[in-house]
């Protein structure tokens, strides 16, 4: 068994990155939890532990699984699978989890012996062959961080968790006892006729036994995904923080914002503002002291990423970063980033400290601002609108956005969707629960709350075009600076949102959307179509829902 380095920037008292010429033996860890046999793999070729990105980028070149691109960041292509795959992913029902996971077409069942049995097939299938071990840990507030051991097939599949997770120092290794276990195998295949998959590839999490195992797919996003689900869970009901998906920021004077929105919708580029403190791009709790970020790290796309749109990005494209399914200009190590030959779903992963201007401890107030983020395929929602507590509510649980293409397995372009709280596919409670926490926490902060639609303009996809980030900034800016609370503003016809008439540094007539087409009466037929969809979505939701709520709903006539 190997034992690897420290990373230096994290734990400056380690000194130096040892080698693998330096590697200590088993006998000689200090450690009694440090063996992977803990984890039902009696035995493997090689067990490589807490290797450097270094060391991790080396036996991927060594594996030709990878090359370097020009800046030092290790290239990878993750196959198959260049999304989630979220119709193969479950959950072991069993006496922790029957009566409180909300089950539905996302939660699905798995049954405690089936996966028992997966699991040993998937630790028989390791033990020829090398592993690579991390331990890590999850969320920057101290009270509630939980420690876990990411146990993977590929070199740059651990590079990942060292990347996403936090990293914890050599006095806290040498100590250290995991909570949570990942093992992720992507060349392990299931038998769906005996294992009861779906398909081959899989993702089941065991809340009992505090276990993640991954089969049949080397997409990275499935394993911090699914260590957000169970946050989604843990940190809830065992210890009333609101879990959320959200990128958040800090600025100059200590006014924390909170973006909402799936992947596609802009929540790691409109989070990395320059002239604002990144406390982290995806996933973040809402406790009583404020917001923390659950991760060490950032996991970007990067389609059309270029240094004048995102630069902060941008120039974290380096040495330990992690670029998926990219491809390069011909003859040349430089990654094209417009490309979408593999997948529209390019991806970059890097630790947080390559973004210079990130808050140290990951931690940040009670946020001033919150913007729901919404990639609207039909281009009928304003760019921006100020929501009521009511209209406010009715917009966190529908969760609408477009599935952007690449995102996940079979999405070619765009697609209506609602995924309530902006994050279904990782919640095993049920949304009302999500959405009465931040209801709670809305209305005790005094928070504004935004619509910001990052879609269409002009017209519907495909023949509209897609709103300026330089506008979406300036319009974002202009709200948590407080020029919105000063504009004057109509009501949307139809969503009932109010629209600012003016907004600096934006033109006037992009504000209000029915202006940007040219047949008035197309565009209001259409307005009325998103809002049937709205109003379809909701009626599960009827039943919890306050007759505050059920006013916010879009006319349909």
């Amino acid at each position: 068994m190997g034992w690897g380095c420290f990373d230096d920037r994290i734990d400056p008292v380690s000194g130096i990155i040892l080698s693998k010429t330096s590697i200590m033996q088993e006998v000689g860890i200090k450690n009694p939890n440090a063996t992977i046999k803990n984890h039902g793999i009696d035995k493997c070729k090689n067990a490589f532990w807490n290797l450097s990105p270094e060391e991790l980028v080396e036996a991927t070149i060594e594996r030709d699984m990878g090359v370097l691109s020009h800046t030092g960041a290790i290239c990878i292509n993750t196959g198959k699978f260049t999304g989630r795959s979220p119709q193969d992913r479950f959950i072991v029902k069993d006496a922790v989890t029957e009566s409180s996971v909300d089950w539905n077409n996302i939660n699905k069942p798995f049954e405690a012996e089936k996966f028992d049995q997966l699991k040993q097939k998937l630790c028989a299938y390791l033990e020829d062959k090398d592993v690579y071990v991390r331990d890590a840990s999850v969320c920057s507030h101290q009270k509630y961080k939980k420690n876990l051991r990411l146990i993977t097939e590929y070199p740059w599949s651990n590079q990942f968790g060292y990347n996403m997770f936090l990293r914890p120092s050599r006095k806290e290794v040498l100590e250290f006892e995991p909570e949570w276990t990942i093992i992720c195998a992507p060349g392990f295949k299931a038998d769906p006729a005996i294992d009861k998959t779906r398909q081959d590839n899989f993702a089941i999490i065991n809340f009992t036994q505090k276990t993640v195992i991954i089969g049949g797919t080397a997409y990275t996003g499935e394993i911090k995904k699914g260590m957000f689900s169970i946050l989604n869970y843990i940190l809830p009901v065992n210890h009333d923080v609101l879990s959320m998906h959200c990128s958040a920021n800090l600025g100059k004077k200590g006014d924390t914002a909170v973006f909402f929105g799936l992947s596609g919708t802009g929540k790691t580029t409109l989070s990395a503002d320059p002239t604002r403190q990144l406390i982290g791009d995806d996933e973040h709790g809402w406790s009583d002291e404020g917001i923390f970020n659950f991760e060490g790290g950032c996991y970007a796309k990067c389609i059309n990423l270029s240094p004048e749109r995102e630069p902060e990005i941008f120039n974290a494209v380096k040495h330990r970063a992690i670029l998926e399914n990219i491809e390069f200009f011909e003859g040349t190590r430089r990654p094209n980033y417009d490309s979408d030959k593999i997948t529209q779903n390019t991806r970059v992963s890097y630790p947080i400290y390559h973004i210079e201007n990130s808050v140290g401890g990951s931690r940040g107030g009670h946020p001033k601002n919150i913007f729901f983020l919404t990639c609207d395929a039909f281009g009928v929602l304003p760019p921006i609108s100020k929501l009521n507590p009511g209209q406010a509510m009715y917009h966190f649980v529908s969760g609408y956005t477009a599935k952007v293409a690449g995102t996940e397995a079979g999405i070619d372009e765009p697609q209506v969707a609602f995924s309530a709280c902006f994050g279904a596919p990782f919640l095993p409670l049920h949304p009302t629960k999500y959405a009465e926490m931040l209801g709670s926490r809305m209305n005790k902060h005094d928070v504004n709350v935004w619509l910001v639609n990052t879609g269409w303009s002009g017209g519907p996809y495909g023949t509209g075009s897609r709103i300026s980030l330089r506008f979406t900034r300036a319009m974002i800016n202009a709200a948590m600076q407080g020029s919105l609370n000063r504009a004057e503003y109509k009501e949307h016809q139809i969503f009932g949102l109010q629209m600012p008439t003016s907004c600096p540094n934006v033109p006037a007539d992009i504000l209000d959307p029915q202006k940007t087409w040219s047949d008035q009466a197309t565009y209001r037929g259409k307005a009325l179509e998103l809002a049937a969809f709205f109003v379809d979505n909701f009626k599960k939701f009827e039943g919890a829902a306050s007759e505050e709520i059920l006013k916010a709903a879009p006319k349909t006539s």
